[in-house]
């Protein structure tokens, strides 16, 4: 939707500040207005900025709308931006405090809580976030969502700042002490034009830091983030305080002394990664979590109606896709979204469309010359261990044209760094551009995967890649092919990590013309097949579910673990739904949206299926999020429906509940620190235990609130009440607690004696239970008054 800024919060503003601001835009397929505001909070800033600072400014904005519209060839950010969908992430804190802790972890939100999430809503008067971190895998958009951004900053729809700059991870690779704050910023930022006064301009940047936005793009092959964001020696960070003229740094001092607010401690900052391995070393550095979710199926639509702009040619390409299954799903990946247009549009017609990633790939990249090429750069770059193309190489138009049609070249307009780096030019020299090779479906992380497909390809296709004679092709094809199945086929469960089963599944998929590799997949596979905490995206889906159903037709069942997956709400439905599976377990939320799908959809025979084979024992609950997903399905066994009709399938109730005699919450200690308007806190008759107190304990002088606390009933002994003890008179508003019917013994309840009478706004301490001896009980009450035994 068109964007709309909508007006600061009343009273922030006045009539004055407000027409002093610049214009606010209405750009058709920009980011909806709720995600700027999330992303920046608005805030006025009203002060004249010296004419040449202005100037620069609206060159920048003019340079950058130019060069951020070019895509590639044919496509424009304006004709083909398709508004992705953004969600908020949650982190799970750990340490004594969690507001000082060092450790932070991403939690995967079902796909219900992740819809609710989505950043669609304004959200005015929200504090200012100074260090975002923008979360999505290869292919997800990451770069092009900045790209959008930078373009609409260009057109005046994000007055919150400024200046703009976005600075490549790629320019680590310059080594040398050459860089000041001010030539990084003005010299070594994309889209930057070159600047007639910098000493003015930079003056401006050190005046009113607030109006600054450093994005950080191309760190996804950094495979140390923990170098950047160590603390820098003092004489350093004394030295780049000053940012003496006289003095300069290499491009990594600089970005760590960015990352770590020695430079420019006022900016805002945007750092784009991915989010697993070295992005948790970020965590504990960003205040926001934003991901990148992917192209749902009416962005899959909305991207090829956009793409092919012929009616006839759409329709058809529309109609193809719908009818090939795992092709739709991968355009759940933008990037690879992009791959199969390319194949629509050779294709003469359905037979021709491929039904895997390695024919996906293979039909793109038919030219067999121009592909070895391209093979020998790239494996130039790896043992080079860069993504820039060698120097002093000569690349014919016609392979240029080609790596740049497919995107394995990315040509960006870039100054100093990759005129050096091409061997183009001399140092400051003029604007160029480069083309950065190592190409983007490397960047997919699925080469393994299409190597093992292109064993089991056709082989009348493989012989044109190859140029050795028949015989010796198919002795090589034939011998590689026998080392592959026997690694497959001497598997067993045991071997096997959630990961690699589900790359197990890709694997066999991909080598589909051998029907056998599935087929003994499916036979190792354990009876108990849990993905907790591996992310299942729409392809993986696909491909496990394709060997689950083989292993139901040679008798197999399985009982699935989807929890903490992030499977989406059709994903669970697939695998739910065949007949293979027992039992499953999966986000109760996630859960319950699909049963109230198939309830609509009228579905009964699934529906019945889908609460009978639900289980949720034993219940975990680590999040917050899970006791009201619970609630809820408790509500639904209570009442018997899941909406206002009476539903006779859950006539009985839900087995699920009725069968749930575990639920653990001690997980749940490490989130009470973050409910800091907490007042009353019942924990009673949860077998906490000693363990459970310990954790709890470091937690509750975080909550400056909490008058209430009981803790009945929940197996505490000496230990526990000790813990206890240390942490009473750190809790400044207690005034009630209740430990009664434990199992402490006249240790614990001295240590609680004594720790009580070290708090004085304590009214009331219930602790008796028959392990307490009566008369060292009794003595208690006489010395402390407030000790009861009700």
């Amino acid at each position: 939707a068109p964007v709309q800024m909508s007006s600061s919060p009343p009273g922030s503003m006045s009539d004055t500040a407000s027409k002093a601001m610049p214009p606010l835009c209405n750009s058709p397929g920009s980011p909806s207005n709720g995600v700027y505001q999330y992303l920046f909070y608005f805030f006025p800033d009203v002060r004249k900025l010296p004419k040449v600072v202005q100037d620069y400014i609206q060159e920048v904005k003019a340079h950058m709308s130019q060069i951020c519209q070019d895509m590639e060839e044919g496509l424009t950010l304006s004709s083909h931006y398709v508004d992705m969908q953004v969600s908020r992430r949650e982190i799970l804190r750990s340490g004594k405090s969690a507001n000082k802790c060092l450790d932070k972890e991403l939690i995967i939100m079902g796909d219900t809580d992740r819809q609710k999430s989505l950043l669609r809503q304004s959200s005015n008067g929200d504090k200012s976030k100074h260090c975002i971190l923008l979360l999505g895998n290869a292919g997800m958009g990451k770069t092009t969502l900045i790209r959008k951004l930078c373009l609409d900053w260009s057109i005046d729809c994000i007055p919150q700042f400024d200046f703009v700059f976005l600075l490549d991870g790629k320019a680590l690779t310059l080594t040398k002490p050459t860089f000041s704050l001010q030539t990084l910023l003005l010299n070594l930022s994309s889209f930057a034009p070159s600047c007639m006064d910098p000493e003015a301009v930079y003056a401006q940047i050190l005046a009113a830091p607030k109006r600054v936005l450093i994005v950080f793009d191309g760190f996804d092959q950094l495979r140390d983030y923990e170098s950047l964001l160590q603390t820098q020696e003092k004489d350093l960070i004394a030295s780049l305080q000053k940012d003496s003229k006289a003095q300069t740094y290499t491009v990594r001092q600089l970005y760590s002394a960015i990352l770590q607010r020695v430079l420019l401690p006022g900016c805002t900052l945007l750092l784009a990664t991915r989010p697993r391995g070295t992005a948790s070393q970020l965590l504990r550095r960003a205040d926001s979590f934003l991901e990148v979710c992917g192209f749902s199926p009416t962005d899959v639509e909305t991207y090829l109606s956009q793409y092919f702009t012929d009616p006839a040619l759409r329709a058809s390409a529309l109609d193809w896709l719908k009818n090939c299954t795992y092709l739709h799903l991968l355009c759940w990946n933008p990037g690879l979204c992009r791959l199969v247009c390319l194949v629509l549009e050779q294709s003469k017609s359905l037979e021709d469309l491929p039904r895997t990633l390695t024919g996906l790939c293979h039909q793109v990249l038919q030219e067999r010359e121009l592909l070895s090429q391209l093979s020998s750069l790239a494996w130039e770059g790896v043992k080079a261990n860069s993504s820039i193309l060698p120097t002093g190489r000569t690349l014919s138009d016609k392979l240029k044209a080609f790596g740049l049609r497919m995107r394995l070249f990315l040509s960006h307009p870039l100054r100093t760094r990759l005129v050096v780096l091409s061997g183009e030019g001399e140092e400051g020299g003029t604007q160029d551009k480069g083309n950065r090779g190592g190409t983007e479906t490397n960047n997919f992380d699925l080469t393994q995967r299409f190597t093992v497909g292109l064993l089991f390809h056709k082989r009348t296709e493989l012989q044109r890649l190859h140029s050795n004679t028949e015989t010796s092709f198919r002795n090589m094809v034939v011998n590689k092919q026998a080392l592959v199945t026997k690694h497959l086929e001497g598997l067993s469960h045991g071997d096997l990590s959630p990961a690699q089963v589900l790359e197990a599944c890709h694997y066999v998929y991909e080598a589909s013309f051998t029907a056998r590799l599935v087929t003994q997949l499916a036979a190792i596979l354990p009876e108990v097949l849990t993905f907790h905490g591996v992310p299942l995206n729409p392809p993986d889906v696909f491909t496990l579910q394709n060997v689950l159903e083989r292993g139901g037709t040679e008798g197999r069942s399985f009982c699935l673990d989807l929890e903490d997956s992030g499977i989406q709400v059709s994903g669970l439905r697939a695998l739910v739904g065949l007949k293979s599976i027992n039992t499953y377990r999966a986000c109760i939320a996630d859960v319950i949206t699909l049963w109230e799908q198939l309830e609509q959809s009228g579905e009964e025979g699934l529906l019945r299926g889908a609460v009978s084979k639900l289980n949720i024992h034993p219940l975990k609950a680590t999040q917050v999020c899970h006791v009201e997903h619970l609630a809820k399905l408790v509500n639904i066994h209570m009442h018997k429906r899941l909406c206002s009709q009476s539903d006779s399938i859950l006539a009985e109730g839900v087995p699920a509940v009725k069968e749930l005699h575990k639920l653990e919450f001690e997980s749940l200690c490490m989130c009470v620190s973050l409910c800091s308007l907490l007042v009353v806190s019942s924990l009673s008759q949860n077998c906490i235990g000693d363990n459970g107190v310990k954790k709890l304990a470091s937690t509750l002088s975080d909550l400056p609130k909490l008058h209430c606390l009981s803790l009945y009933s929940n197996v505490i002994s000496d230990e526990g009440a000790e813990s206890l003890a240390a942490v009473l008179p750190h809790m400044a508003s207690l005034t009630e607690l209740d430990v009664k019917y434990n199992k402490l013994t006249d240790v614990g309840a001295q240590s609680l004696g004594a720790s009580l009478r070290k708090c004085q706004k304590i009214k009331t301490l219930r602790m008796w239970n028959q392990c307490i001896p009566y008369g060292v009980f009794e003595r208690l009450q006489q010395q402390d008054s407030r000790i009861l035994w009700h």
